[in-house]
């Protein structure tokens, strides 16, 4: 049996000593391992980095998903298509261990392979299969896409990373002080823990809990009648789980739950914190809510050499530098695009996990003047926007085609596929403007704005989510003026649009082209602004701090 010194490599720094099993449903670790959609990914990524560089007692518990969330490709006419193609890791490491849980009353079998923090700099993370010649087609299939479309094989996912994740833990032999549920996915970990404990205390004692949703219908819930058929509750009849938990109706909602096990939680900026205490204030026997803040590992991130020249207030090797990163992005542009773009041409950028609340096209919703902007000559621009749609949502893949289909004229607008890690570093780097224009409060943090800064790009955005915490309007960034709450969504959308090309047209244009030591000012002040208040170190810390040690 691997041991624990095996595990991590290194020896945990005392003031980090309790252990923690930080159970998630997706890691963006690297490009090259394929175990993310978007912003939740993103943070577990980070976390573990930075937990990693501060050699915390931190281990990550996920799902080895065979084909990843899904390629973004284009098909025959260059609109964007999901294709689903098996992913081979031969840097993970095989443990040799394979176990059973219950699914669905019958004993589905799990391999546990583990990436080494010396691969790609990250606390140990754990990735559970079970797509091995053990099982059943129908088991195999549990571990092969991310977010499932199939209600009953979503649940078993969320089985396999809950119960699945804590029975690898006792197999070990490792029992850990904390189990850090990051989203409500591995709420099932509580029932084999009530199982261990017998009794909700104990159970308390030992979770805490984030939540990353601001909104309700974006918490997970599942009739319990199925849930029971599917062994989500391990070995408690549905009847004991609502006496247990004071939980009624016909839905079983993940995050109250992991709210009622839980000793505390937390929400994922000021604002949400504040949105998560309102939500749930009215359900009895739910942990205390507090906040914080998410934020992003730097070292992974950061360019060093435009890091050096703000470091050193260089700004000619600054502008030097970002016109550099520009280039490289504008290859990857011309390369999907057939379009050339210029470096002296200020650049904006909108690019994220692509739902509908966050507006990609907002910018275009008044289309007489977005077509002003793209064709002014006296202040030009170049925008670009990337983003990947839940595959199953033709909604949304049908408003990111649109996008491609309306700006395909524009030898200056461009919409990249392939959103993952290493465009989204790209991006970053090669953009000037960094948009952020979601419906408010429905952005429970984001944290691509971060980054962002890190690399010189410059925010315009919304006063929504992590912003507040570092905005000071045209000094580190741009602020979107929100509409008023009281207007009715279409009134909103159209006012903030009118808001974001007001912005666009009376400052950041004049700005970028008139008054670069202006410009530079803001990008050297957002720079040193962002760390270390949203650098992951940070975060690592602070969840020690307010979480696992109290």
């Amino acid at each position: 049996m691997i041991t624990k010194e095996e595990i991590f490599g290194y020896t945990p720094d005392k003031k980090y000593s309790r252990s923690v099993a930080y159970f998630s449903m997706e890691f963006a670790i690297d490009q090259a391992l394929k175990t993310y959609s978007g912003g939740l990914g993103f943070l577990a990524g980070s976390h573990l980095r930075s937990a990693y560089e501060l050699k915390q007692n931190l281990l990550g518990i996920g799902i080895l998903w065979k084909y990843g969330y899904y390629d973004q490709v284009r098909d025959g006419n260059a609109l964007m298509k999901a294709e689903f193609i098996e992913k081979d890791y031969s840097f993970l490491q095989d443990t040799g261990i394979v176990f059973t849980v219950p699914v669905h009353d019958a004993p589905v079998h799990i391999k546990a392979y583990l990436l080494k923090p010396e691969t790609f700099g990250s606390a140990p993370l754990f990735l559970l299969s079970t797509d091995i010649p053990e099982n059943d087609y129908l088991s195999r299939t549990i571990t092969h896409c991310l977010y499932d479309s199939n209600e009953a094989a979503r649940i078993a996912q969320t089985i396999i990373l809950g119960i699945g994740g804590a029975t690898l833990m006792d197999i070990l032999g490792i029992e850990p002080d904390v189990y850090h549920m990051n989203e409500g996915h591995s709420v099932s970990l509580n029932f084999y823990l009530y199982a261990k404990y017998k009794s909700l205390e104990e159970v308390k004692k030992r979770v805490v809990f984030t939540t990353h949703t601001p909104e309700m219908a974006g918490n997970e819930a599942h009739n319990y009648g199925l849930l029971k058929e599917m062994s989500f509750f391990y070995h408690l009849q549905e009847h004991e789980v609502k006496s247990l938990l004071g939980m009624d109706g016909d839905n079983f909602s993940y995050t109250v739950a992991a709210l009622k096990f839980s000793r505390k939680a937390n929400g994922v900026s000021k604002i949400h914190g504040e949105v998560a205490r309102q939500m749930w204030s009215g359900i009895p026997g739910i942990c205390e809510i507090i906040s914080i803040t998410n934020a992003q590992n730097k070292t992974y991130w950061k360019d060093n050499l435009l890091e050096d020249a703000i470091n050193s207030n260089n700004d000619e090797a600054i502008v030097r530098r970002k016109k550099e990163m520009k280039r490289l992005l504008f290859k990857t542009v011309a390369d999907q695009c057939g379009k050339l773009f210029d470096e002296n041409i200020l650049t904006i950028v909108w690019a994220r996990r692509f739902a509908g609340y966050k507006r990609a096209d907002l910018v275009t919703y008044d289309w007489e003047r977005f077509l002003k902007l793209v064709n002014n000559t006296q202040f030009p621009v170049q925008i670009i926007w990337a983003g990947k749609p839940y595959p199953e949502d033709q909604d949304s893949i049908g408003a990111f085609n649109h996008i491609i289909t309306s700006v395909k004229p524009f030898a200056n607008c461009a919409v990249l596929t392939g959103y993952e890690l290493a465009l989204s570093a790209l991006l970053k780097k090669g953009a000037d403007v960094w948009l952020n224009n979601p419906r408010m409060y429905r952005e429970a943090s984001g944290t691509s704005g971060m980054t962002a800064a890190m690399n010189g790009a410059i925010n315009v955005s919304l006063p929504d989510g992590w912003v507040p915490e570092f905005a000071k309007d045209k000094e580190n960034c741009f602020v979107i003026q929100p509409a008023s709450d009281l207007l009715p969504g279409g009134e909103k959308d159209m006012q903030e649009n009118s808001n974001l090309m007001d912005t666009l047209d009376k400052f950041v244009l004049p700005m970028y082209y008139n008054d670069k030591s202006q410009w530079l000012s803001i990008l050297k002040k957002a720079a040193a602004d962002i760390v270390p208040a949203f650098e992951a170190g940070r975060l690592a810390d602070e969840y020690y701090k307010k979480m696992y040690n109290v």
